[in-house]
């Protein structure tokens, strides 16, 4: 399996890095995906790149939840560093209004910036989308360019994956919440393609059932994989190949990697 989110650099695995590196292997993850959040947890990211090659890939941007006061010096910081090594993709990136829509304006701008660095790398990106889907597509189709990437931690409607596929080559990034009891993404599952969907954890956050309420870690992407068998009805190895399929094919060079 590929967790294609997981910030294992979190300050939450400092005591136990190791063995929960360790534990994660053994649950069947032989790669996952790191997204950048701000320029504070860069240097601890690009430590644990370094230190797992072939295993933890790097992604880099600007979160929209650390766009303050201070975005201008941030968004740069993403420009500048684009260059210090390969970057499997652009993100964390997009739009979170639930925490506080003080920095709407200067949420927007830093989206499209980071769209049109995607573009202009061919990398994909990694879209957070809390609370402001409209505002999501607005910005694509401001940028107006053909992107791919994946639509991280996805909770919404088969309506709503309608449109994230009319919108650019996109998947959808299913967690630990399609485990929670009454989630209403499981209902939209039942429709989307395998083809579509990415494993993901967003560790240490949106643990799944049956650890949900403790720190989530990469080994738990597979009680995801196995409530994607259930719901549509096939066997676990089935959602295994196939995501793993549609990782590589979106990070482009994981598969070119052991």
């Amino acid at each position: 399996m590929i967790d294609t989110h997981s910030h294992i650099y979190d300050p939450a695995y400092k005591d136990d890095f190791e063995a929960m590196i360790a534990r994660a292997r053994q649950a069947g993850v032989h790669k996952l995906v790191m997204p950048g959040i701000d320029s504070t947890c860069h240097d601890d990211m690009v430590a644990c790149a370094d230190a797992l090659p072939d295993f933890a890939y790097p992604a880099i941007g600007l979160h929209p939840t650390e766009v303050k006061d201070n975005w201008r010096q941030e968004l740069q910081f993403v420009f500048d560093h684009y260059d210090q090594r390969p970057w499997c993709a652009i993100g964390e990136i997009g739009m979170d209004l639930y925490w506080s829509k003080d920095y709407l304006e200067e949420q927007k701008e830093v989206f499209c910036a980071q769209l049109s660095l995607s573009y202009e790398k061919d990398l994909p990106v990694i879209i957070h989308a809390r609370e402001a889907t409209e505002e999501i597509f607005e910005c694509i189709k401001k940028v107006a360019k053909p992107l791919r990437g994946v639509f991280h931690a996805f909770t919404g409607s088969y309506e709503t994956y309608r449109r994230i596929k009319a919108s650019g080559d996109f998947f959808v990034g299913i967690g630990g919440v399609v485990t929670f009891k009454n989630a209403h993404v499981a209902v939209a599952l039942e429709r989307i393609p395998l083809e579509d969907i990415l494993l993901e954890t967003d560790a240490p956050y949106l643990t799944p059932v049956p650890y949900r309420g403790r720190r989530n870690e990469s080994a738990y992407v597979r009680f995801v994989a196995e409530k994607i068998a259930s719901i549509k009805g096939v066997d676990f190895e089935a959602v295994e190949r196939a995501t793993t399929a549609n990782a590589e094919k979106l990070f482009r060079f994981l598969k070119n990697n052991p």
